[in-house]
């Protein structure tokens, strides 16, 4: 799973137009098991459809509409349909992120989502489980590349990252992508408010072992940290916790291969794709 791209939470719009389904269903005056056949779907799609929380097929857009004579009224609304892109457990932190005056990130499971090419990302979003649809996977990538604009445009706030090394060696998508992605990411280490470390496969221990973790200070001098996992994740504010992994990071920082030494390998990296 990609860093915060679960599948996307339910929207207004998707329950507002669930709420519409309902209605004109119940006018007719049919229960779920007895709508779904008529427009070819199952209970369990018209139950998700109409509790907001699966995105409705243009058919099955188009069968409601013709099977209720809908004059329009399930056709118009659908045009408006729209997804929120981030995962609810993820949009605190992301509401953090994008006004924050310095984000340290440590990476071990794949390259860190604000760095991710669009070919890298459209492999991890297309080999999800459970399947994406094809509407799903474009809007996780509008998502993604909405958010790593914070990379250009807050040229004040300071970025570090540290990945591990055999994150920057799997051939993500093919020697194509991944020499892409390599390429992608020493040209983001160029830039004078972005740092990025590599931790070597051959070091045996260091201080980030417990798991990936990010770090960001506020406009207002506070710190949180947040860890995920599957289908999960947790905003710290706890101070003693997120001093914690400030004393992690720190040492991860000193364990880590320096600036230079990390161009270099991803140069290595590049030129051996």
């Amino acid at each position: 799973m990609t860093d915060s791209d679960a599948e996307p939470e339910t929207s207004d719009s998707l329950k507002a137009f669930g709420e519409v389904i309902k209605a004109f269903r119940k006018r007719a005056g049919l229960t779920q098991e007895q709508y779904a056949p008529q427009v070819g779907y199952s209970v369990e799609t018209v139950s998700s459809v109409e509790q907001g929380r699966r995105f409705p097929s243009p058919k099955f857009v188009d069968r409601s509409e013709e099977f209720f004579d809908a004059f329009g009224a399930i056709k118009g609304p659908a045009k408006h349909l729209s997804r929120e892109p981030l995962a609810n457990w993820f949009r605190r932190w992301a509401a953090l992120e994008a006004k924050a005056l310095c984000l340290y990130t440590y990476e071990n499971r794949f390259v860190p989502g604000l760095l991710q090419i669009e070919e890298y990302q459209r492999v991890l979003f297309e080999e999800q489980l459970p399947p994406l649809g094809d509407e799903e996977i474009e809007e996780n990538l509008v998502a993604r590349v909405k958010r790593q604009k914070l990379l250009t445009e807050r040229p004040n706030t300071a970025y570090s990252f540290i990945i591990e090394e055999n994150v920057l060696r799997r051939e993500t998508g093919g020697p194509a992508v991944h020499r892409a992605q390599i390429e992608h990411i020493l040209r983001m280490s160029e830039r004078r408010n972005i740092e990025i470390q590599v931790m070597e496969q051959r070091r045996g221990n260091h201080a980030g072992l417990a798991g990936a973790m990010r770090l960001l200070e506020t406009p207002e001098n506070r710190w949180y940290g947040y860890v995920e996992g599957q289908e999960s994740g947790v905003l710290i504010s706890d101070a003693k916790v997120v001093g914690i992994l400030q004393m992690r990071y720190a040492r991860m920082r000193s364990q880590a291969l320096t600036l230079e030494d990390s161009q270099s390998l991803l140069r290595q990296m590049r030129g051996a794709t």
